[in-house]
C-alpha cells in the first residue's frame, strides 16, 4: 500500500530558512502578523486532514470512479462528499481568500504548501477545490461588484464550487477556433449555447451549486482570440435571495473514460441556451480567463509536486524493506538471506533523482508563491513589478518542468518496486497514471515552452530573464570566493553564461525563421528550469553546509544537492546542443513521408 506523511520538516526548511517568508511578510502590511509559528500550525493541521481524510480515499476513489446518473448528476466516489463537508467546516477553502468576502487572508505561500499536501494525498479530490479557487480568483479580478457580492462568499465558504469551460472538441489550446455562442437578452443576461469537453469537476454531487466560467462568442464578435468573451453560467440560477433557484440549461452529457484521475469528473458539458452573465468587457474574455488559467498552470505543477512526494515516500520505504541480492561490495545484512535493495547503486540513483527533483521543485513552487504575495500586496511598486515579472517567467516552468519531472519520478518509483509497482495493490501505478495528465492539460508542455521562449523571453528581448539572471549573478558574486561552495557555484555560473549566449543565438535565428524557436523551445524550457533549480539548490546547499556536521536533516540536504549537480544538472550540456541543432532536421521531411 502507498503511504504518505506530510513533509512538514522540509516545508519548514524552504519557508523559514531558504525563503525567510516571515521576514518577507513584515514588509507586506496585510501579512505582518503572519509568523512562522502560525504557518507551522496551519500546515500541521492541514497535513492531518490530508493524511487522515484524503489519503485513505485515494485508491478507493480511483477504483470506484465517478458515475453519470440518468438524471444528469454525477455521483462522486464514496467519502468524497463527506470529505468536502469536513474540508469546508474547517474553513480550508477560505485560507488565502480576501477577508472582505469571508476569506482568512493568509499568504499564497501557505495556500501553496497546503495545496501540495492535498495533491500528494489525493490528486483527483484536490482538483475540485483547486478549480473552485481558480474561479474565485478570476471573479475577484474581473467580476462586477454585484457578481463578487453574490458569488465570492459562496465559493470561499465552499457552499458552491467552480469550473473553467474552455476546450471544445475541435480546438484545444487554439481557443480562437471556439464556436460556443452567447446571445444577448433584454434583461442584460445572455443565452449560452455550445459543447465543452474535458471539463474537470464539470458536474458532481459535492456542493449545492456549480459556477461555470465559460468562454463563448457574441454575435458580432471578431474572429480569433480577439472575439472571445467570458460568462458566468451557474448550474442553478441564483434566486433573488442568492440561494440556488431553477436548474439552468447546462448538463453533463458524458464522462470521459480516462487513463488516470478517475475520481475527478471529467465531463462533456452541453449548454443549450443556458442563462449566463458577462464577466469583464465584451471580447476580452481571455484577459479574464488567463487569471484562472495561469493559476491552474501553477496548480498543475503543484499536482506533480504532490505526486513526487507520495511516490518517493513509498519507494524509499520499500527499498529499505525489500530483500534482493547482495551488495556488489559485500553483504550489508549478513544475518538476512539478501540485502535490502537500497544498497544497490542504481536503486539509490532512482531514489535520489526523485528526491532532487522533488525538493528542488518544492523550493521553486514556494518561491513563486512568495513572489505572488509580493506582487499583489507589497507597498513598493518596484518590488511588485519585479515579482510580477519573475512569476510571469516562472509560471510555464513550474507547470512544464515540474510535470515532466513528476512523471519521471513516479515511473522511477514504480521501477524501484519492480513487478510490485505494476500491480494495483501497492498504489504506485496509480501515481504513474495520475501524473501523466499533468503534462497535457492547462496547455501542453510544448505550449508552455513556446510561451516561455516566445512571449516571456524573446517577446521582451530578455528583460524578465535578465531579472532572474541578476539574482543568479549576485549569488555567484557573493559566494564565488567560498571554496566550500565551489562545487555548487561553479556549475551555476557556467550554466548562466551558456544560457545568455544560447538565448541570443536562438533569438537571431528565430528572427529569420520562427520555426527555429519552435524547434528549440522544449529543450530551452528545460535548460531554464535547470537554471532555476541550480540557483535554489546552491542556496539550499549554502544553508546545509553550516549545519551538516551536527544534524542529519542538513546532511541529507547537502548530499542531495551534490547529487543534483553531479548527476542531473549535466543534462543541460546535451540540451544546449540539441537546442542549437535547429529546425532543419525537423522540417525537411515531406509530410507525405511520415
Amino acid at each position: 500500500m502507498s503511504q504518505y506523511t506530510p513533509p512538514l520538516r522540509d516545508m519548514q526548511f524552504v519557508l523559514h530558512e531558504l525563503l525567510e517568508a516571515d521576514k518577507q511578510y513584515q514588509e507586506i502590511p496585510r501579512h505582518q502578523e503572519v509568523s512562522r509559528e502560525l504557518i507551522d500550525q496551519v500546515l500541521e493541521e492541514g497535513g492531518k486532514f490530508c493524511a487522515e481524510v484524503l489519503h485513505p480515499l485515494n485508491r478507493s476513489g480511483d477504483e470506484e470512479g465517478c458515475e453519470l446518473r440518468a438524471d444528469g448528476v454525477v455521483k462522486t466516489p464514496a467519502g468524497f462528499k463527506d470529505a468536502w463537508q469536513e474540508f469546508t467546516a474547517a474553513g480550508w477553502p477560505a485560507l488565502s481568500c480576501e477577508p472582505d468576502f469571508g476569506g482568512q487572508g493568509l499568504p499564497h505561500t501557505t495556500q501553496t504548501a497546503f495545496q501540495e499536501m492535498m495533491n500528494a494525498s489525493n490528486q483527483s479530490w484536490a482538483m475540485y477545490p483547486g478549480l473552485t479557487h481558480g474561479a474565485y480568483q478570476a471573479l475577484l479580478a474581473h467580476g462586477t461588484p454585484e457578481q463578487k457580492a453574490l458569488y465570492l462568499p459562496k465559493l470561499i465558504s465552499g457552499e458552491w464550487m467552480g469550473t473553467m469551460c474552455l476546450t471544445e472538441a475541435h480546438c484545444g489550446t487554439d481557443l480562437g477556433m471556439l464556436r460556443s455562442r452567447a446571445e444577448p437578452q433584454a434583461d442584460g443576461s445572455y443565452r449560452i449555447s455550445g459543447t465543452k469537453v474535458f471539463i474537470s469537476s464539470g458536474e458532481h454531487d459535492m456542493s449545492a451549486n456549480i459556477v461555470h466560467l465559460v468562454l463563448a462568442r457574441l454575435p458580432d464578435a471578431p474572429a480569433g482570440t480577439k472575439g472571445i468573451s467570458l460568462f458566468i453560467v451557474p448550474k442553478f440560477v441564483p434566486a433573488a435571495d442568492g440561494t440556488p433557484g431553477e436548474r439552468n440549461a447546462v448538463m453533463c452529457t458524458r464522462l470521459e473514460n480516462k487513463m488516470g484521475i478517475h475520481a475527478n469528473a471529467t465531463c462533456e458539458m452541453q449548454f443549450e441556451g443556458a442563462t449566463g452573465w458577462l464577466v469583464g468587457a465584451p471580447n476580452k474574455g481571455l484577459n479574464a480567463m488567463f487569471v484562472m488559467m495561469n493559476g491552474a498552470r501553477l496548480g498543475v505543477g503543484m499536482q506533480s509536486l504532490g505526486l513526487m512526494e507520495a511516490a518517493y515516500q513509498s519507494s524509499a520505504a520499500y527499498a529499505k524493506e525489500r530483500l534482493q541480492a547482495r551488495s556488489l561490495s559485500g553483504p550489508k545484512a549478513p544475518d538476512k538471506p539478501a540485502d535490502p535493495i537500497i544498497v544497490h547503486p542504481d536503486v539509490r540513483r532512482m531514489l535520489l533523482t526523485q528526491r532532487a527533483w522533488l525538493e528542488g521543485s518544492r523550493a521553486m513552487a514556494f518561491w513563486t508563491a512568495l513572489m505572488i504575495d509580493q506582487y499583489e500586496h507589497h507597498p513598493d511598486e518596484e518590488v511588485r513589478k519585479d515579482s510580477a515579472d519573475l512569476v510571469t517567467l516562472l509560471t510555464p516552468i513550474v507547470k512544464a518542468f515540474n510535470t515532466d519531472n513528476g512523471f519521471q519520478c513516479t515511473v522511477l518509483a514504480q521501477q524501484v518496486f519492480g513487478g510490485s509497482g505494476y500491480i494495483r495493490e501497492t498504489g504506485i501505478e496509480q501515481y504513474v497514471r495520475d501524473a501523466r495528465i499533468n503534462m497535457i492539460y492547462e496547455g501542453t508542455n510544448t505550449i508552455q515552452s513556446l510561451d516561455l521562449l516566445g512571449r516571456k523571453v524573446l517577446g521582451d528581448n530578455g528583460a524578465k530573464l535578465r531579472k532572474l539572471g541578476d539574482l543568479v549573478k549576485a549569488f555567484v558574486e557573493a559566494e564565488g570566493t567560498n571554496e566550500a561552495m565551489a562545487e555548487f557555484v561553479n556549475p551555476l555560473a557556467e550554466l548562466a553564461g551558456k544560457i545568455e549566449k544560447l538565448t541570443m543565438e536562438i533569438g537571431m535565428k528565430a528572427f529569420q525563421n520562427q520555426d527555429e524557436a519552435g524547434a528549440a523551445a522544449v529543450d530551452y524550457l528545460r535548460i531554464i528550469g535547470h537554471l532555476v533549480l541550480s540557483y535554489l539548490w546552491a542556496r539550499m546547499a549554502k544553508i546545509a553546509l553550516t549545519k551538516a556536521d551536527t544534524d542529519d536533516f542538513y546532511r541529507a540536504k547537502l548530499s542531495v544537492a551534490r547529487f543534483y549537480f553531479a548527476k542531473l544538472q549535466p543534462e543541460t550540456a546535451a540540451l544546449i546542443r540539441t537546442a542549437r541543432a535547429g529546425a532543419a532536421t525537423l522540417m525537411e521531411l515531406d509530410e507525405a513521408l511520415f
